[in-house]
């Protein structure tokens, strides 16, 4: 028997409101292997608020919580290990729950995500290579992983440098200024010290 949910505050819902661009965000980095669920335990029979890739379990917005995601609330831990089950469709999935908890501690709602294990891998992959993107996403993108705040603001500047000096509608008496302006943007001069890295 499921328990009584509790009443949501103005508060609880704006949290669990803001997990629910995560549902698509995560969605969209996995592929269409990955099922990613949001819970809200104000209404435990219909508890499903956002879920992306249903076609993995056959559910949709408006379905009840799980008896496992249940056990898994009551186990005690905010982060399951990953665990694995079989859904009514018969797919086999590696799972994992994290319980949502409000400003008093208290569980208010679950993220889980379901990958399907049964998926054939070519598939999987093919949905996260790029020709699978849309146009504007089909070309990599620098990133740096930055160690320190030093790292990240070099690297920042450089980018920007390299893009504004390498585009020939800039005119080049222009081109450091549109830097700066192209920076501060940004915000990179709110950074401690920034101001002096540019500068060099």
């Amino acid at each position: 028997m499921l328990p009584l949910p509790a009443a949501f505050t103005d508060e609880d819902r704006h949290l669990i409101a803001n997990f629910v661009p995560l549902v698509d965000g995560l969605a969209s980095l996995l592929g269409t292997g990955c099922e990613v669920v949001l819970h809200a335990f104000d209404q435990l029979d219909a508890s499903v608020i956002k879920i992306a890739n249903g076609h993995i379990t056959g559910r949709s917005v408006g379905a009840p919580i799980t008896n496992l995601a249940m056990m898994k609330l009551k186990s005690g831990q905010d982060i399951s290990s990953p665990y694995m089950t079989k859904c009514a469709t018969g797919k086999t999935l590696r799972s994992i729950t994290t319980v949502i908890r409000n400003g008093e501690h208290r569980a208010i709602g679950l993220l889980c995500i379901n990958s399907d294990m049964d998926a054939p891998l070519q598939s999987v992959l093919r949905t996260m290579m790029p020709e699978c993107m849309h146009p504007h996403e089909s070309h990599a993108t620098p990133e740096v992983f930055a160690r320190n705040i030093d790292e990240a603001l070099n690297s920042t500047i450089d980018t920007v440098s390299a893009e504004v000096r390498g585009n020939e509608a800039v005119p080049p008496s222009q081109k450091t200024r549109v830097i700066v302006n192209q920076l501060h943007d940004m915000g990179i001069f709110e950074l401690k010290d920034s101001a002096q890295i540019a500068a060099r």
